[in-house]
Formats: structure tokens, sequence, C-alpha cells
């Protein structure tokens, strides 16, 4: 399923003599900046896998070689911010988020509480990072910025169909009920309100004053769901029911959409009368 000998793109593939610094957006910079810390924590992530399927040398293999993906992601987006903020450091900021945001390393057991639901979880990461390098890339007017993000987005809807392939894999076995599917799916999307990313842009945005997760979650979403469109919203609706196992082109998954739509819309709004 995981092609190994599949040609994994470098640094060297994108085309950094064409950086327009005239055409890079302030925002962006600071969403970049703050994708990059986590990106680059693909390793942690990874170990941690690896203890929950401790017994799954196949999947193993996939997850320490979906973290250097993770990880080449963080150095283009880093090496990006660099270009458009000399000033950005990179490994001051890394540093400090990954000695902050810690993962349960060496357990045996899913914090989810299966593997099958821990696979639910990761599908719907990757429905979400697949989402956000989209609608980056069709926002950036910087050519460069957009071949990284053309690039990672691709990776990130590989990455889902790969924890879905082991998710079907797991499934077969553990039969976990689609309410529970759901429910994972759902708490998963709700976690994108803790501090990993919150604290994310806070360390890559120059830390000042005491860390306020409310203050930097409301920040970085405000500079990220405004570029949200209907396309992409729709997109990530199928992606999560066909990982949890609904229909992703029937009549609930419109609906769905249509809400998110709607919330995404309405998020913006109270953001922008927030000044966040």
């Amino acid at each position: 399923m995981h092609d190994q000998a599949r040609r994994r793109w470098t640094l060297d593939d994108i085309p950094w003599d064409r950086f327009d610094p005239g055409r890079v957006d302030p925002d962006l910079v600071r969403v970049v900046k703050a994708a990059s810390l986590v990106e680059s924590n693909g390793s942690v992530y990874a170990e941690y896998l690896c203890g929950v399927f401790d017994d799954d040398e196949p999947f193993q293999a996939a997850a320490r070689d979906w973290a250097l993906e993770e990880e080449q992601h963080g150095a283009a987006l880093a090496r990006w911010a660099q270009l458009a903020d000399p000033e950005f450091d990179y490994r001051a900021a890394f540093a400090r988020f990954r000695n902050t945001i810690r993962l349960p390393v060496g357990t045996r057991r899913s914090v989810r509480g299966s593997r099958s639901s821990e696979l639910v979880a990761r599908c719907m990461v990757e429905v979400g990072t697949s989402s956000l390098y989209t609608a980056l890339h069709d926002v950036s007017e910087e050519p460069v910025l957009r071949a990284i993000c053309a690039r990672i987005a691709a990776d990130e809807v590989r990455h889902y169909k790969l924890f879905r392939f082991y998710l079907q894999r797991y499934q077969a076995v553990e039969r976990l009920p689609l309410w529970r599917r759901v429910l994972v799916a759902a708490r998963r999307v709700k976690e994108t309100g803790d501090d990993e990313l919150p604290f994310a842009y806070y360390s890559a945005n120059g830390a000042r004053g005491a860390y306020d997760r409310r203050r930097n979650a409301r920040a970085y979403a405000r500079r990220v769901y405004r570029h949200y469109r209907r396309r992409h919203i729709d997109r990530a609706a199928a992606m999560a029911f066909k990982a949890v196992g609904l229909n992703p082109n029937g009549w609930l998954c419109r609906l769905t959409a249509r809400l998110a739509g709607l919330a995404v819309r309405f998020w913006n709004r109270r953001l922008a009368a927030i000044g966040a």
C-alpha cells in the first residue's frame, strides 16, 4: 500500500530562485511559521504510533516513512518563512514548541481507546492538513509558497489514504461501531482548539508575553479560515465521511458541508469583529 519505491520530492525540487518578496502576505507568513513547527515534530508522532502498533511492523515502517515526509514539510515551510522574514529564528521556536507540547510516547495503548479509533483520528488530521495546504496554495500569490503547498497537499492526501487503508484493516477485526467512529472524528476536529496549534503560533511568532491559548487560537484561526472556500469544505467533508464509513456522496454529507461552511463564515465574521 505504501509505495516505498516512489520518489519523494526534496528541497532541491522547490524553485527557490522564484521567490518574490513583493507577493508575500504577512498573515500567511505567520501561519506558515506555525505550520513549520507542527510538521517538524513528525518523528515524535511516529514514535507514539509505533508504540501503539508495537506488533505491526509494516505499519511501523509506514509511520516512520510518513514522519520523514512530515519533517521535510517542516523544513520546506521553515526555509520559506526565513526567506519571507529573515528574523524568524526557526531553531529557537521549534525548541520552545517541542519542549512544551508533549505526546504520550512509550505508551502501548492509543489515547483514543483502540487502534481503529487512533486511525480514524489520524485520517481526520490528514483531512485538515490537506485542506489547509490546498487553501494556502489557492490564496497565495507568492510562487515558491504555492509550489511548496501544492507538494505538501498532495502528500497529505496520500497520508490520508495510508491511514485509511490501515483503518479498514483494523476495523475488519475490531468492528468499532459507527457512532464511535463518528464520535472520535468529531472529538479530533474539536481538538484543533487544543494547545498544539495555538502554542505553535505563539512560539513561531515571537512568544511575547505570557502564553494565552485562547488569544493565540483566535489569531491563528483569523489568518487561516478566511481562506477556506466551498470547494475546500466540500472535499474535507467527503474525506471525513469516507474515513468513518459514511457515504461521501449522500445528502447527509452535503448537509454537513453546508453547515460547516456556514459555521466557518460565522466564525470568520466573529473573529473579524473581535479583532484577533
